[in-house]
C-alpha cells in the first residue's frame, strides 16, 4: 500500500479508525526525512494491513504543533485511535520493524486502563491545586 498524505482534513479520519497507523511527520528540505522516504515505503509495501500516513509540516503546520513536533522525521504510532508511540529521528528498517511489531502485540484494553488511571490521577491532582 502507497503511503498516505495526512492533512489537518483527514487526520482524525484516519487515524480514529481501529488498527496501526504509523505517520511520518516530514519536510521537503530535511535531509534525514528524504533518506527516511524509502524505508517508509518499503515498510507500506510490506505491512498492506498497516496505514502509512505522511504529514508534510510545511504544508501542515497545525499538525505539527498539536503533537508539539520539534525535529523531523519524527515516527509517531496510533493503535485504535490512540498515540501509542512518537519519537524523533528516522529509523533504519530494522528498528521499523521492531517499532511495527511492539505496536502489533501491545494489549489495547491494558493501554485504554493506563491511560484511564493517569486521566483520574491528573484530575484528583487538578481538583486538590483548587
Amino acid at each position: 500500500m502507497a503511503t498516505v498524505a495526512l492533512t489537518a482534513a483527514n487526520f482524525d479520519e484516519v487515524t480514529s479508525q481501529d488498527g496501526i497507523v504509523l505517520v511520518d511527520f516530514w519536510a521537503s528540505w530535511c535531509g534525514p526525512c528524504v533518506s527516511f522516504a524509502p524505508t517508509y515505503e518499503r515498510s507500506s509495501e510490506k505491512h498492506p494491513e498497516i496505514t502509512f500516513g505522511k504529514i508534510d509540516t510545511e504544508a501542515e503546520p497545525a499538525l505539527a504543533q498539536k503533537f508539539d513536533i520539534r525535529s523531523i522525521p519524527t515516527i509517531m504510532a496510533v493503535r485504535d485511535g490512540i498515540v501509542v508511540f512518537s519519537q524523533p529521528g528516522a529509523l533504519p528498517a530494522s528498528a521499523l520493524e521492531s517499532l511495527i511489531e511492539k505496536v502489533a502485540e501491545l494489549d489495547m484494553d491494558e493501554v485504554r486502563e493506563q491511560l484511564a488511571a493517569q486521566r483520574k490521577a491528573k484530575d484528583a491532582t487538578a481538583a486538590a491545586r483548587g
